[in-house]
């Protein structure tokens, strides 16, 4: 009698434990988006209060966490445990949900090239949607504050922008003292000065246009973004592009481990 023997089709250990590991990365990523996002609504109230969540009249920056936390979780539980006990359904469902956040993504990149002028709009009707809304939400005020001073720029095409908003309107029924006024976020910064002059933008819209200029910024955040854009494209189309290629990597792997599972079950 031959003392060789038969050896079958094997999973790939490498495969099954590499992807294992990425989507325990991706697993407590999203655990903690969702739990940064749970934990500042609760600082708000919302949690106590659902209905609140439709009362914001602007975008409120915490969803971004919820869905990207939500996503993640997600794809790294269903990456994780499927390999871990070689489960070809959530495998499986890992790759077809991959391919459509990657299909979704490639949709989306076409068509904002294609409407470009459309997409202008929508941003410029997003911003001053916000702008309305600037002093309804702490997250929302933030992320408008970091914006215009990130990209030098006081509302979505210009400083008058701000008339938009109850508080910074130039209207004679305007009893604030921000009246005619811009945020702090859009003046121009002082190298020499240590504490942020929070009170630099009153009365800055009541100056002639050629005084405005020396103390806050004139230009409207949606063409200083696409400036920043036209400037990064190189490097924006790379983390793109390596996204894609890490989604079509994450794809391949999780469908190549379920032909090995299914392969060695088969020689069952």
């Amino acid at each position: 009698m031959s003392g060789k023997h038969y050896k079958g089709p094997e999973v790939s250990c490498c495969i099954k434990y590499f992807i294992f590991g990425f989507n325990v990365i991706f697993w407590f990523l999203g655990i903690a988006f969702l739990g940064i996002g749970l934990w500042a609504w609760n600082e708000k109230g919302v949690l106590s209060n659902i209905s609140s969540i439709t009362d914001l009249g602007g975008f409120d920056p915490v969803w971004l966490f919820l869905v990207v936390g939500g996503v993640m979780f997600i794809l790294g539980f269903a990456g994780c445990i499927g390999a871990l006990r070689e489960n070809t359904f959530l495998l499986k469902f890992f790759s077809v949900f991959l391919g459509i956040i990657f299909f979704l993504e490639l949709t989306a990149g076409v068509l904002a090239f294609v409407f470009k002028d459309w997409i202008k709009d929508q941003l410029y009707f997003f911003i001053n949607n916000n702008i309305r809304a600037y002093r309804d939400d702490i997250d929302l005020q933030n992320l408008i504050d970091f914006t215009q001073e990130y990209w030098q720029c006081c509302g979505a095409f210009g400083a008058d922008d701000w008339n938009l908003n109850v508080y910074f309107n130039c209207t004679d029924s305007n009893a604030s003292r921000e009246r005619c006024g811009v945020p702090f976020s859009c003046c121009t910064k002082d190298p020499a000065e240590d504490v942020i002059n929070t009170q630099c933008g009153y009365d800055a819209r009541q100056k002639p246009e050629v005084d405005q200029q020396i103390v806050i910024y004139t230009k409207g955040c949606v063409p200083q973004f696409e400036k920043w854009l036209q400037d990064n494209l190189t490097i924006v189309a790379g983390i793109f592009i390596g996204i894609a290629l890490l989604q079509i990597f994450g794809i391949c792997l999780a469908q190549n481990l379920v032909s090995d599972i299914e392969a060695v079950r088969a020689s069952w």
